[in-house]
């Protein structure tokens, strides 16, 4: 049996994957204000939210680390077997938050699902550098990415919906079993690499194998050796910095919304879990459709032309200015509906660069290092969200999250910075 256009199917499956991870790591945020008057109901509203927070803390700290270790299980063990690992884990840990009696069980809980979902963002970039052809990378990983918006806009009102008919303890069951139940399109449609696949048309693996060969630079047709440098080489090098100081500095900005939509519209503008419901996802619209715009962007600039350096540090600074200036009239957004709509630009802005912004490991290195490389710039970004998310109650103790949005702005303008320095020209590495 051969199936027409393997890479997409494989590609959306690992999007669906997304979707699932981003409706388990949101319930908890969605659930709180129930789970708080359940399990914390003699704490005041500041000592709820430094729970709150110490439990998100401890998930991105997990989270970090994770990227760093399946970066490596995904280049050790490969995409399919990685990826098994990584869901079956992560379903199992949410079914468990249903069992969690305080602080301690639900770190503990939030622990084991920060590590384990971490291994769907190395083992997609890996993913995307095996099945696609480098001038599709960039709209490959728009849909992953796309998959995240789509969390965020279903897993909201899904879980509001969700909590008419089941206690909170029964929401984190459901959501978790559905990850189970992914794991069989997975071991079934993905059986190998595109090289050796069984079902994939000669024409498709023609298209992908010649695709990925590494040019020189200036676009001449000999080809390159992929550069697979040793983890203490690649460490050496100022663009891999480049990647990491980015990712740091831009990711955290995602985490603010993730963590604390919720939250805010529930200290801000009194809202319960089933207004919420109403308003929290439209901020996930603007990521959704920020995703494809990113990638259908830079696909377009490289069919006009332009090489990756060029595609890539236009699309990543078009992203951060759009966030620059939306994240600074979050001090004052108004109404609700205001609100989230600036937050959907905010989020337009984040999947535009983001998308561009995790393709640079494959940009650089060869198929048998990008997982190691994005496992480490994963890590440092969500070592950036714990940083920003553990100020977030200390800043806005007062109600007023307009420091935390400053915070923000300023990190658009440091990832710009690290991909211009760091990284002058965005091509295949060679060795030294």
């Amino acid at each position: 049996m051969k199936l027409n256009n393997l890479r997409w199917w494989v590609i959306a499956l690992i999007a669906l994957a997304t979707v699932i991870n981003y409706i388990d790591r949101s319930a908890l945020s969605v659930l709180w204000p129930d789970i708080v008057e359940e399990l914390f109901p003699d704490e005041s509203a500041l000592e709820r939210k430094q729970i709150y927070a110490t439990i998100s803390i401890v998930f991105v700290f997990s989270y970090a680390f994770g990227q760093a270790i399946f970066g490596k299980i995904f280049d050790w063990i490969g995409t399919r077997l990685g990826f098994v690992l990584s869901i079956a884990v992560w379903s199992i840990a949410t079914v468990a938050h249903a069992f969690a009696q305080g602080l301690l069980t639900f770190s503990i809980f939030r622990a084991v699902l920060g590590l384990s979902e971490a291994g769907n963002w190395p083992g997609a970039t890996k993913a995307n550098a095996e099945w696609f052809p480098t001038k599709e990378r960039a709209l490959a990983q728009g849909i992953f990415n796309s998959g995240a918006a789509i969390g965020g806009i279903v897993a909201i009102p899904l879980i509001a919906y969700l909590t008419i008919f089941f206690s909170w303890k029964m929401v984190f069951v459901v959501i978790g079993a559905t990850g189970l139940l992914w794991l069989i399109p997975w071991l079934i449609l993905v059986k190998a690499p595109p090289g050796s696949h069984p079902w994939i048309t000669d024409a498709e693996k023609d298209y992908i194998l010649t695709g990925q060969k590494r040019m020189e630079s200036d676009g001449s047709c000999s080809e390159i050796e992929e550069y697979n440098p040793s983890t203490a080489e690649l460490l050496s090098r100022k663009q891999s910095w480049g990647v990491i100081i980015a990712s740091a500095a831009i990711d955290p900005i995602w985490w603010l919304f993730v963590f604390w939509i919720p939250i805010y519209l529930n200290e801000v503008y009194a809202m319960d879990v089933k207004s919420i419901g109403i308003y929290g996802w439209v901020p996930y619209v603007g990521a959704m459709v920020g995703a494809w715009f990113g990638g259908l962007l830079a696909q377009n600039r490289m069919k006009a032309g332009w090489n990756t350096n060029k595609t890539r540090k236009f699309v990543i600074t078009l992203g951060c200015l759009i966030m620059l200036p939306s994240l600074l009239m979050m001090a004052d957004p108004g109404a609700p509906s205001t609100a989230v709509m600036i937050m959907a630009v905010i989020l337009f802005g984040f999947q535009t660069a983001i998308g561009n912004v995790q393709t640079l490991p494959s940009d650089l290195l060869g198929k048998k290092s990008v997982g190691t490389l994005a496992g480490f710039a994963g890590m440092a970004s969500k070592l950036g969200a714990v940083g920003l998310t553990a100020l977030v109650p200390i800043l806005t103790a007062d109600g007023n999250y307009t420091p935390a949005f400053v915070i923000g702005a300023s990190l658009s303008i440091i990832a710009m910075a690290a991909v211009w320095i760091l990284i002058p020209n965005i091509a295949p590495l060679k060795k030294r």
